[in-house]
């Protein structure tokens, strides 16, 4: 965190009303004209380079096969994985509608405050964990097969807002928030907010909770409206997980609370914590840190077995950028006109990593290491809100929002090269969902379903 930004963006909260807040982001400002997280500029600027809902094409109910390659490629598909996937020489999707018999939270305005529906994370052995955002105070989970399809009844866990699921031999960990408390402060000015915690919930293979762990720093003596408090405000705070292995990393947007004479100020930055596998914090990680970048928004980590470190990217308004935290580094230059959108994070083919991130509803993708990109790749993708993700052994997938689908393009993760034709997903898109890579080479995404208790999975099969 710039310590000089503490002075020059002091954040006071609004007249609002508890989780509405989430809602009405041109409602808050900012002191010192320090704009909201996830915007670069006013609200109503932030609002002209979202996406629209747009209507959800009615007909795409059920499972389906869509190729996108010819039907020659079709037909010359292999089994590959565990699942026995069938790998073409052009992309094929297929997308499953799953009954997941609970209603899920809606998109609403896809906003970077909004509540995330949905998360999917793959399994060793070529199945899922698919989690989704109740409308009940709860977060479900439930496993798919080989298929798609649910097996099983699926496990609940308290918690107002869904962050991301990631999985291993043994389960997996779910990212959540859950509510929290703000004390009396009292604030320099504005009123009061929601004080919430991020959680790490550790499960088992039968969805069952083993362990949870609290990654940010409430508790019975500390409120969110205490010096030195890190907490879930209303401001963004959309997380990412990753695992080495043994421990898993959490990088998240927080508040962070700090003393201003007799009364406290609210600033908002990121932060990255890890927990072992037995559910205790890592104290002094190479890689972890109270406060990163500020004022940060589209926070992603990737682990990075050849640099043997966890890696993160945020977009910042802290001169407009792509960059990397603790410390701060450049990764891309951008500006401060209210489109600046950070995507995905993967690892490059040799050494290295390519980010998505979009600006003026361009996206590009960046080549980096440890210092300022070295390559720039300018696509097709005319988008406000860009995916990326590992496709298979040298190949990364972007993905964007097309109408009431998706569009996508296969790129070399060495060069950046296209790799072929762009084609149709046949979802609809989320500004901040994400697609998850598989190890048998394909990628799955989770999308609105057929109704309220549905969920679709596109999943993008392998390519040969």
């Amino acid at each position: 965190m710039n310590p000089g930004l503490f002075s020059r963006r002091r954040v006071v909260i609004a007249a609002v009303a508890g989780v509405a807040l989430a809602a009405t982001i041109g409602a808050v400002a900012a002191c010192s004209a320090g704009p909201p997280a996830g915007t670069s500029g006013t609200a109503a600027e932030q609002a002209a380079a979202s996406r629209s809902d747009g209507d959800f094409a009615a007909g795409l109910a059920g499972a389906s096969a869509m190729p996108s390659g010819s039907a020659s490629a079709s037909a010359s598909a292999k089994p590959t994985g565990p699942c026995g996937r069938a790998a073409s020489a052009a992309p094929v999707v297929r997308v499953t509608d799953v009954n997941v018999g609970t209603t899920v939270t809606g998109y609403a305005r896809e906003g970077d405050t909004d509540p995330l529906p949905m998360a999917i994370a793959a399994t060793p052995n070529g199945g899922s964990w698919l989690a989704w955002l109740g409308t009940n105070g709860k977060v479900y989970l439930g496993k798919l097969g080989c298929d798609d399809k649910l097996a099983g009844t699926p496990s609940s866990f308290d918690g107002i807002d869904l962050q991301d699921v990631s999985a291993d031999a043994n389960g997996g960990v779910l990212l959540l928030t859950r509510k929290g408390e703000c004390h009396d402060g009292p604030l320099c000015g504005g009123s009061s907010s929601p004080c919430n915690t991020m959680h790490m919930i550790r499960f088992d293979n039968n969805g069952k909770q083993v362990w949870e762990r609290q990654v940010t720093n409430l508790g019975s003596n500390l409120g969110g409206y205490d010096n030195g408090a890190r907490f879930v405000w209303w401001y963004q705070h959309h997380g990412r997980l990753a695992s080495d292995g043994s421990n898993y990393a959490a990088y998240f947007g927080v508040a962070i609370t700090v003393a201003n004479g007799s009364c406290v100020d609210i600033h908002e930055g990121d932060r990255m914590q890890v927990v072992n596998a037995s559910g205790g914090l890592v104290a002094g990680h190479k890689d972890s840190f109270e406060v990163g970048c500020s004022h940060s928004w589209g926070t992603r980590i990737v682990w990075d077995p050849r640099a043997g470190r966890f890696a993160m990217v945020c977009a910042t308004d802290n001169n407009c950028r792509i960059a990397q935290p603790h410390p701060y580094r450049t990764v891309a230059a951008g500006t401060c006109d209210g489109t600046l959108f950070g995507g995905d994070l993967v690892l490059a083919k040799s050494s290295g990593y390519w980010t998505a991130w979009s600006q003026g509803g361009q996206a590009r993708l960046e080549h980096f290491g440890t210092g300022a990109s070295d390559s720039t790749v300018k696509t097709a993708a005319k988008t406000a809100h860009p995916h990326l993700v590992t496709y298979g052994s040298g190949r990364m997938l972007l993905a964007w929002e097309s109408g009431s689908s998706m569009a996508a393009q296969v790129y070399d993760a060495g060069s950046g090269a296209g790799v072929g034709a762009q084609f149709t997903i046949g979802v609809k898109d989320h500004n901040y969902q994400a697609f998850k890579s598989y190890a048998d080479g394909s990628a799955a995404y989770p999308a609105a379903g057929a109704n309220s208790t549905s969920i679709r999975v596109a999943r993008v099969m392998p390519m040969a």
